[in-house]
């Protein structure tokens, strides 16, 4: 009985064409491996609070929080045409600069030329990867991130990306404010 069923969609191949289909966010005309500025927010599924809590407009991290700062700052050694910018680490999300430099060194040893061109996707990709893994082990299997991130190309102006730049240092004094506060999710 199950082959029927899988040979009845089998043959037609229009049957799930453009269902399921989830339509990317990311500007379609821009490469995200170029260089430049990107700034990135990665949030927590369900908006669950397992960084850390802001007291007092400060931002005290959980063992959780700690451990995305420690592969935030490992990955140029992974994807060396990175460079971190600003970041802040807040309950249910963290916010983030990063410059992609494809002129850096090419190669990792001097041994072999490697191409480290990667995209933002990548990295933020590698980025949840490694810090879902390592939670996981550390006990905390009902962590997990939302599946998509936002993104914003910076524009090559100063006044752009300091901006963005102060945003990120200040966010956790405007928190009572956020709209990723479970406080201010309105369901």
């Amino acid at each position: 009985m199950p082959r029927l069923y899988f040979d009845k969609y089998k043959m037609n191949h229009n049957y799930f064409k453009n269902k399921y289909l989830v339509n990317s966010t990311r500007l379609p005309s821009h490469d995200y491996s170029a260089d430049g500025f990107y700034f990135f927010t990665i949030c927590i599924k369900n908006r669950k609070c397992f960084l850390g809590e802001v007291k007092r407009g400060i931002m005290g991290l959980s063992e959780i929080g700690c451990m995305v700062y420690k592969y935030w700052y490992a990955l140029p050694r992974h994807y060396p045409n990175c460079i971190l910018d600003e970041i802040i680490v807040m309950p249910n999300h963290l916010h983030a600069i990063i410059k992609i430099d494809n002129h850096l060194d090419q190669s990792r040893d001097g041994a072999c030329p490697v191409s480290t061109r990667h995209s933002l996707s990548n990295i933020v990709g590698s980025l949840k990867s490694a810090c879902t893994k390592h939670i996981h082990q550390s006990g905390h299997s009902n962590f997990s991130w939302q599946e998509r991130f936002y993104d914003h190309i910076i524009k090559l102006d100063s006044e752009s990306l300091d901006k963005i730049r102060w945003y990120i240092k200040y966010n956790p004094p405007f928190w009572d404010r956020d709209r990723n506060n479970p406080i201010n999710i309105k369901i």
